[in-house]
């Protein structure tokens, strides 16, 4: 029994010990993160925020292949219409050097009753925002 205190007494004061001369941490905190694109597909104009994705970095400079939650703007001149701002969902290559970024999307555009489902692909440009906003405490 005495053994025992013993040890949970000498591994409390380690423990302690090691906190007290540890190194100190410098936190970096970004205010907003992620990628910004604006571009061309399909006749219409898109907005988006480049989600999760494979990413692959080399000093400044970043390739990405992800998902893109978009908002797509694009008027129909049909008798029926769909809004014109509508959100959407691609995939793509997003590649970022510094605070710029190059897009080349691709989106699905649902079967019609007069036209067939297809991809289209786009190309965009846009801004990395965690490159232009950091902060250091």
């Amino acid at each position: 029994m005495k053994s025992i205190k013993l040890i949970v007494s000498i591994s409390i004061i380690l423990l302690y010990s090691n906190e007290m001369v540890s190194q100190k941490t410098e936190v970096n905190a970004l205010l907003l993160s992620g990628t910004i694109v604006g571009g061309y597909v399909d006749n219409g104009i898109y907005l988006n925020f480049t989600g999760p994705g494979v990413k692959i970095q080399k000093g400044s400079s970043d390739l990405m292949i992800g998902v893109l939650p978009s908002l797509r703007f694009k008027e129909d001149n049909g008798t029926t219409k769909n809004a014109l701002v509508t959100p959407s969902l691609g995939i793509g290559i997003t590649y970022t050097y510094k605070s710029m970024a190059i897009q080349i999307p691709f989106y699905y555009n649902s079967k019609t009753a007069i036209a067939d489902g297809r991809w289209n692909i786009g190309i965009g440009l846009g801004l990395k925002l965690n490159q232009l906003i950091t902060s250091k405490k």
